[in-house]
């Protein structure tokens, strides 16, 4: 796994370049979040069960019927598959977010996963909406403890659950 700033002088090395200013102004934007993500990384890592729990009542309370029977939650065991998944994703995204880096999600989770989900006959788009659910309960929570600005934490917090949303593509609960 890489993070921004190996990335970006992993560029450079191959261009054969020095660092410009644009290198340094990313290195210094990188350094200047680095409390916020680090505050991120916390709170996620102490409250992950509780993230999890929250956004999936969210979930659940706007699309009820994915509980109902022929909803894709119904069972206890497709239930405890959909938690379980959003706490991998939840996982995942604390990661991109300590690394600043998050096409490292690519390859450690949606490639290949939109077609698994297909083939199991599981909906991306309540997914894609847990995942942004758990951004809005992670952002809430660094606003609530006062960590940074709302731009901020919504600058830099919601990067990484994004790219898992923009990955996985589909946003309409019902599709699928």
């Amino acid at each position: 796994m890489r993070d921004a700033i190996t990335g970006l002088i992993g560029r450079y090395d191959q261009l054969g370049r020095y660092l410009d200013g644009s290198a340094i102004d990313r290195i210094a934007t990188y350094y200047s979040e680095a409390s916020l993500r680090l505050a991120a990384v916390e709170a996620i890592n102490c409250d992950a069960a509780e993230i999890v729990r929250e956004a999936s009542q969210r979930l659940w309370q706007a699309d009820p019927e994915l509980l109902l029977p022929g909803g894709n939650a119904y069972t206890t065991r497709r239930w405890a598959a959909c938690l379980r998944d959003m706490d991998y994703f939840l996982r995942y995204a604390s990661y991109a977010l300590v690394a600043d880096d998050s096409t490292i999600l690519n390859e450690r989770v949606l490639n290949g996963l939109d077609d698994t989900y297909k083939s199991l006959g599981v909906p991306t788009g309540p997914t894609v909406r847990s995942i942004a659910l758990m951004a809005d309960v992670v952002c809430e929570k660094l606003l609530d403890a006062g960590v940074a600005s709302a731009d901020a934490i919504n600058a830099v917090v919601r990067a990484p659950f994004d790219h898992l949303c923009r990955g996985l593509a589909d946003t309409n609960v019902r599709a699928r």
